[in-house]
């Protein structure tokens, strides 16, 4: 029987970060989150969460760590594009606030930290020379860091396209799922841009990330390593819209518009041969996740909270 453990969530207020208290309260654990609140939304806040409205650069977090033993670290500020517009905010968020979780956790005492990092990692050097990439790098160091100096456990699962309910649909653009999902419910043409109809990427499903977060907790075969999560397939994002059309039953076409500026679409597709060997799976498809995340969507866009 799996042990009950006292955890800490950044970012909690988030797409992936409410998912996953949710699951974590379900499986009986204590939850901590932490968020500002600036990129995440109060109402995902799941009830029953001991949440606490703080920024992760801050010292007043420290009161958050006591008695907790897993930390997953989920916050960031991660738009591409408004990473690259800033990147001394990028770097100050990403950075300086993982340096001040781990410096936090290591105070507490706490056993260990599971970091959020990115597909962004391995998707070229365009992309590896952006300021996401490179903040995302650095906290990887970090992570090593901290374990080398103060024997802090860490892992770091690194996302490719994560996609399911809640994902960030308030962003502006909102990430591709959303986005289509949205037009559709407005009766609108999605727009794909052009140059990218031979892009394929990994989306994975947001329940099968957590699947790993959980078994995070007490599986030690997963520390202090690196394990890309994805499904080992990959779909061209016109593929996408056909799905969910197919879904809505809808027959709007797409509309083909340039790229902005700075968008450097890149192929993906995850290893996952060492996450599968520690017995995690995929396993949602691409048309059952985009069904529960349709379905999502047009609940909020009947009660009013998509505009």
């Amino acid at each position: 029987m799996a042990s009950k453990h006292r955890v800490l969530v950044t970012g909690i207020a988030g797409f992936i970060g409410s998912n996953l208290a949710d699951r974590l309260l379900a499986a009986g654990h204590e939850v901590v989150g932490i968020d500002n609140l600036s990129y995440g939304r109060e109402e995902q806040i799941p009830h029953g969460v001991d949440f606490r409205k703080l920024d992760i650069r801050s010292s007043e977090i420290s009161a958050a760590f006591e008695g907790v033993d897993t930390v997953f670290h989920l916050a960031a500020k991660n738009d591409l594009l408004a990473c690259q517009r800033d990147p001394v905010e990028t770097m100050d968020i990403n950075v300086h606030g993982t340096a001040n979780i781990f410096e936090m956790a290591k105070r507490a005492g706490v056993k260990k930290v599971v970091f959020a990092s990115s597909s962004a990692l391995e998707e070229g050097e365009a992309r590896l020379k952006g300021f996401y990439a490179i903040s995302k790098a650095t906290c990887e160091k970090i992570a090593d860091g901290y374990h080398a100096a103060f024997g802090i456990d860490y892992v770091l699962p690194r996302y490719f396209n994560v996609y399911g309910p809640r994902q960030d649909y308030h962003r502006s653009p909102p990430p591709v799922m959303s986005s289509f999902i949205i037009k559709l419910l407005k009766g609108e043409a999605p727009s794909i841009y052009s140059g990218v109809e031979g892009t394929k990427q990994d989306f994975i499903y947001v329940d099968d990330i957590n699947d790993f977060h959980l078994q995070c907790l007490d599986d030690d075969r997963v520390n202090n390593k690196l394990f890309r999560l994805g499904t080992g397939k990959n779909a061209f994002v016109g593929d996408i819209w056909e799905t969910i059309r197919k879904i809505a039953g809808s027959d709007l076409q797409p509309k083909m518009v340039p790229p902005p500026f700075g968008f450097t679409p890149a192929s993906t597709l995850a290893d996952i041969a060492e996450t599968e060997a520690i017995g995690w799976h995929p396993k949602t498809s691409l048309e059952e996740g985009l069904r529960v995340q349709f379905e999502y969507l047009k609940a909020e866009f009947a009660k009013g909270n998509i505009t």
